[in-house]
């Protein structure tokens, strides 16, 4: 049987690993950097590739981690988007160790330099009808694009965080974090939605300190919506979800009440509880934050008459769910708002939050339950998959 020189170091890689008691870390050549490239769906294959020279408005990062996106693992398994080839990974950090000399500050205006931790953030077009005219709105960019959601070129290799190194060029954005830890730098990402999420949620008019919230999906993105919801001061929020140990963890970062769909099996069941639980009348505010369309139909029956709902679970197409305009909308007047992503300008409030989460003692930070090297992200996927943990994460070695 004749092997490929990637099977053969995966050999000498376990030999020894038996004989020293612990993983060989991958060497890695002078001048060049390795990535995990989604060559076909369920495909990550580790490729080497040289480091580029960068412009003088261009940075170089050594990558020290990333968390793994639910988007990333819709991309992996089916290519939903028609990406492959690519380097995936956009929830991403750093150390600075190239700087173009035009390079004088990140894009909140503070000094930059070699030795700095950095995080990236989406890049806007400046052309399309969305970036001339609603500017305020630069997450509605039609051509919007991303570190780690771009299509493998030959002129950047480097344009996705699972790699050793990333290579950041003119237009992109960026930001200094230098007080922030590595676990802090990747749950950065989904921080900057979260706090997006809240923000679109307050221009309804329907949540308030006081408010009863309750926040449906206790994925890395739910958990993070409570965290988020606490320590804006809600105290009242309810946790919906079927997996216990996201539920108990959904009760440190701030939850008061917990709904387990595995055993409240009916809707009728759990919305009885959630009545129950807010004087009789429902929920003043809702987050759904679950790609499941049945959960989209039901969020609306948890809310009291002249509530709010914060729709921001369906990043990728899901399929389609159903309502019923009269009992679900009209005859309850509810507000309903949808969150897509973040702009830049919302990142500095991102941290913030960060900041703030750590200040009041939530344990965010644990929010990471897996950690994969770079040649193992195939194995990261399957674990998100499996549900098993919380939040994935490729930290380099």
């Amino acid at each position: 049987m004749e092997m490929d020189e990637r099977q053969i170091a995966d050999i000498v890689r376990n030999v020894l690993s038996n004989v020293q008691g612990s993983p060989a870390a991958p060497e890695e050549k002078p001048g060049m950097a390795r990535v995990a490239m989604l060559t076909a769906p369920r495909r990550f294959e580790v490729k080497e590739f040289p480091i580029p020279e960068i412009g003088d408005d261009d940075i170089l990062v050594k990558v020290e981690g990333a968390g793994v996106c639910g988007t990333d693992v819709y991309e992996w398994k089916s290519d939903p988007f028609g990406y492959i080839p690519l380097v995936l990974g956009h929830e991403g950090t750093g150390e600075i160790v190239r700087l173009g000399k035009n390079v004088k500050c990140d894009t909140q205006g503070r000094p930059i330099q070699v030795g700095d931790k950095l995080v990236t953030s989406v890049i806007c077009c400046n052309h399309c009808y969305n970036c001339r005219n609603h500017p305020e709105a630069p997450n509605l960019c039609e051509n919007q694009g991303i570190y780690g959601l771009i299509t493998d070129n030959e002129k950047n290799h480097l344009c996705g965080w699972f790699s050793t190194y990333l290579h950041i060029t003119k237009g992109s954005t960026y930001f200094v974090v230098n007080d922030l830890s590595l676990d802090q730098r990747m749950l950065l990402e989904p921080a900057a939605v979260t706090t997006h999420a809240l923000e679109q949620a307050k221009k309804t008019g329907r949540i308030k300190f006081g408010s009863r919230v309750l926040v449906q999906g206790c994925g890395p993105i739910g958990l993070m919506m409570i965290a988020t919801l606490r320590a804006a001061g809600v105290d009242k929020i309810i946790a919906v979800d079927g997996n216990e140990k996201r539920l108990d963890f959904a009760r440190r970062l701030g939850a008061e009440e917990i709904v387990n769909f595995k055993v409240l099996t009916t809707l009728e069941q759990r919305v009885e509880a959630v009545k129950n639980m807010t004087d009789g009348v429902g929920a003043d505010f809702a987050f759904q934050c679950t790609g499941n369309p049945h959960a989209a139909s039901d969020v609306y029956k948890y809310i009291r008459r002249g509530g709010g709902l914060c729709e921001m679970g369906f990043f990728v197409n899901n399929g389609e769910c159903t309502i019923n305009p009269h009992f679900d909308l009209c005859n309850k007047e509810i507000m309903l708002v949808g969150s897509w992503d973040y702009g830049a300008h919302e990142y500095p409030n991102a941290i913030a939050f960060m900041k703030r989460a750590k200040g009041i003692g939530l344990p965010l930070e644990q929010l990471i339950t897996h950690r994969y090297p770079l040649d193992k992200m195939n194995e990261a996927m399957e674990m998100n998959l499996s549900q098993q943990g919380i939040k994935i994460c490729y930290v380099a070695e």
